[in-house]
């Protein structure tokens, strides 16, 4: 049998790595720092660095040539018991400087202080302009074989696993900004084929703002925060970028979509995932096809409610990569199915009436439907947020055989800006060599030198043709997978500054989006509107852009309006137009599994630690992440351990609570000790103040509640109506914990508060 190549190596340890994880309950909660408990005192016996997490997984060890080198996948970590400089030479102390005598002057001569500072000094690199904070996974890509009809590329094949690398991201803020900003997501995908890198480089939203790249440092200039202030961060609810997408009416289905419930999403786990651009894909027969692309989260589609997005913004801005992180460290892996809509690549390029290269517009899935090609398993958390999430570099011309870009101008603007992007922030043209970029494939591209080259290049020749080298390396033909570009006929036309004339209407997908949404969607919108358009100073934007909501539809205009304490205005003549509505663009009406859902179990000092077992193993059972709530850190009866306090809980952090027992006023429950203290009024004295603000912000963000048979009085404290849809008061866990699992496949008791804009 012959020897499996370097991909199969890789993938095989991938598996194995996955199965190391057993598929019930998770061997411990999320959350711990390193690989092994600390102990209390300052250790003093050198010993070596502590191994990675169970759950976290380097960069295959493969050499900047893209063989593998036969190293574990540790080896480029640091090793040895003792502390060195950078060039292995061991120190006694890093504590102080070398002086002239204990307070004399520091000497020049320290090179310990040298290196150290040196290199502390040079640790950031410039951060992205766009998508600067993130968060990321290793994963598999499992593919279907759906899609050989209409494409080449190797990793599609049935059954096929190929390595891949995720990051999520939000646009606007800056590395420091938080997680649960309104603001689009990057959904970026490095595939490490068995031809070559293919980069899938999305957004969680399937249009964008703009249909040129040259109208690009416009909208993120409008965007960012304003240049005499630097105020606001990660955030569109200010004056530039109102001015912005109310003059430049094409940003207004964009502008849309990010004022509903897409701009705040639960979960990067629960978030959709669109290529936005249509691309061409080439089948072995040489017959090209359009297509979108699409990320279908196995979870379901899901999103916060905007006090949540706010509140989680103070309380814990790392939400979403603490989310993504914990969830692949208790064995709960998320998924996407990737998909496709098809396409005829006619010489129109177009599609039931639809510019097919114009990025603002969608075509719904009810004209050409999503056909599943493969799926995506993220299942090792980066061993390295710098070395890893930073430093990957995507852009999206890298490309594999048998997919090929299109004619798209925003997407022009892209393949040339994102490789001129790399160069600044990574130093150089040879970012492909650092570990997390290099391709599993053999690379011979006769590239040389360059700052940062870790190649140690042999042979003479570097240019083709040459005979010194033997004459390699030779080109490759269609039957060696080669990337050939699809010949595309280019009719003959004059050089101009203009656009088709399909991409002047800059209506009617908004108005579809806004059709297709439920009620109590339309109400999110409506309020994100009016909250954004109360933040911006100049009275003029708001009018403005009153005039374009009315050009989408007068109910959303007038309930925005009347919000701002302005007069609607009248859409001019023919507008808004008649639509019809899709409903795959709602996240309202369907079902999805609760697997992966938070679960906080609220506990009592008396409360049975037997029954708060039980509701914790029945959590884990239904495959839920259950996080239990005490009035202190203390460990329960038999050692059960307490993830959050009173003090530290907060409604936002789940998805659904759990009530086993009646909390009783903590020691800790007053205004000085805990603001949060007395937040709800009309509580009882008995009850702990913090446990009913938990219950009551639950209850108004329409989580399910569920509660054993005392915690009627909770439900009275917090403004519960027991009645109520999405609460269930049981004396059973099992029954208390499977009508909560129920319930989730929902996401939110949307009818609890029935909305008005209809």
């Amino acid at each position: 049998m012959a020897e499996p190549g370097p991909v199969k190596k890789i993938v095989d340890r991938v598996v194995e790595a996955a199965e190391g994880i057993p598929s019930g309950k998770p061997p411990r909660l999320p959350g711990a720092p390193g690989a092994e408990p600390p102990q209390v005192a300052e250790p003093t016996e050198p010993r070596a660095p502590l191994p990675s997490k169970p759950d976290q997984r380097a960069p295959a060890p493969l050499s900047a040539a893209g063989r593998e080198v036969g190293a574990p996948a540790d080896a480029a970590a640091q090793n040895g018991g003792y502390l060195t400089t950078a060039q292995g030479v061991r120190l006694p102390d890093s504590d102080h400087s070398l002086k002239a005598g204990p307070r004399g002057p520091v000497l020049l001569q320290d090179h310990h202080l040298r290196e150290k500072i040196m290199h502390f000094d040079h640790e950031r690199i410039p951060e992205r302009v766009v998508h600067a904070r993130g968060a990321a996974a290793h994963g598999t890509f499992h593919g279907y074989g759906t899609a050989t009809g209409v494409s080449k590329a190797a990793f599609l094949a049935e059954g096929v696993e190929t390595p891949v690398f995720v990051r999520f991201s939000t646009v606007l803020g800056s590395r420091g900004s938080a997680d649960t900003v309104r603001d689009t997501r990057g959904f970026a995908t490095k595939f490490y084929t068995s031809e070559g890198v293919f980069d899938l480089v999305g957004n969680n939203i399937p249009v964008f703002f703009i249909q040129d790249a040259i109208k690009f440092p416009d909208v993120v200039h409008a965007a960012k925060p304003h240049p005499d202030r630097e105020i606001p961060q990660a955030q569109s609810a200010h004056d530039t970028f109102w001015d912005f997408v109310s003059l430049h009416t094409e940003a207004t289905h964009h502008t849309l979509w990010n004022m509903s419930d897409r701009g705040i999403p639960r979960s990067y786990r629960m978030m959709e995932g669109f290529g936005v651009h249509t691309f061409r894909l080439v089948n072995a027969e040489g017959v090209s096809t359009l297509v979108k692309w699409h990320w279908k989260p196995k979870a379901g589609v899901h999103s916060l409610v905007w006090e949540e997005a706010q509140l989680i913004a103070g309380m814990d801005p790392d939400f979403h990569r603490r989310d993504l992180a914990d969830a692949i460290e208790a064995g709960i892996f998320p998924e996407w199915e990737l998909g496709i809509q098809t396409f005829p690549d006619t010489p129109e390029q177009t599609f039931a009436g639809i510019d097919l290269l114009d990025p603002t517009k969608i075509v719904p899935e009810e004209l050409a439907p999503v056909q599943p090609v493969g799926l995506l398993t993220l299942n090792a958390n980066p061993t390295n947020f710098f070395a890893e999430t930073e430093q990957v570099a995507f852009h999206p011309g890298h490309l594999v055989p048998g997919i090929d870009v299109t004619d798209d101008a925003l997407l022009a603007g892209r393949l040339f800006s994102y490789l001129d992007t790399q160069i600044t922030r990574l130093g150089g043209p040879n970012f492909a060599q650092i570990p997390v970029n290099r391709p599993h494939a053999p690379v011979n591209d006769m590239l040389r030198d360059g700052l940062h080259q870790d190649a140690v290049h042999a042979g003479v020749a570097p240019y083709k043709p040459n005979s010194l080298d033997g004459g390699c390396p030779f080109f490759a033909g269609p039957g060696e997978h080669a990337f050939i570009e699809h010949p595309v006929p280019i009719a003959a036309a004059a050089k101009v500054r203009e656009a088709p004339a399909s991409f002047a209407d800059h209506f009617s997908q908004p108005r579809q989006f806004w059709l297709s949404l439920s009620p109590v969607e339309r109400e999110h919108v409506i309020a994100a509107y009016t909250f954004e358009l109360s933040k911006v100073y100049e009275q003029a934007i708001k009018e403005r852009v009153l005039t374009v909501l009315a050009r989408v539809d007068e109910v959303l205009c007038r309930e925005v309006a009347q919000g701002l304490g302005l007069p609607a205005p009248q859409a001019p003549a023919g507008a808004p137009v008649e639509v019809a509505p899709s409903p795959a663009l709602s996240q309202v009406g369907q079902r999805w599994p609760a697997t992966g859902r938070v679960l906080g179990i609220l506990t009592a000092t008396t409360s049975d630690a037997d029954v708060v077992r039980q509701l914790r193993d029945a959590g884990h059972d239904a495959g839920l992440m259950p996080l239990i709530i005490a009035p202190t850190g203390a460990p329960l009866a038999d050692g059960l351990a307490v993830q959050r306090t009173y003090a530290a809980a907060r409604s936002v952090e789940f998805d659904a609570l759990l009530v086993a027992g009646a909390p009783t006023r903590g020691a800790d429950d007053h205004g000085a000790r805990d603001a949060k203290s007395g937040a709800v009024a009309g509580g009882q004295p008995a009850l702990d103040s913090r446990a009913v603000l938990l219950v009551n912000e639950a209850w108004r963000h329409a989580k399910p509640l569920a509660g054993l048979a005392d915690a009627r009085s909770l439900w009275a404290a917090a403004g519960v109506d027991p009645q109520a849809p999405g609460v269930f008061t049981e004396t059973d866990t099992a029954q208390a914990v499977s009508a909560l699992v129920e319930q989730l496949g929902t996401h939110r008791v949307w009818e609890r508060f029935p909305a008005t804009a209809h």
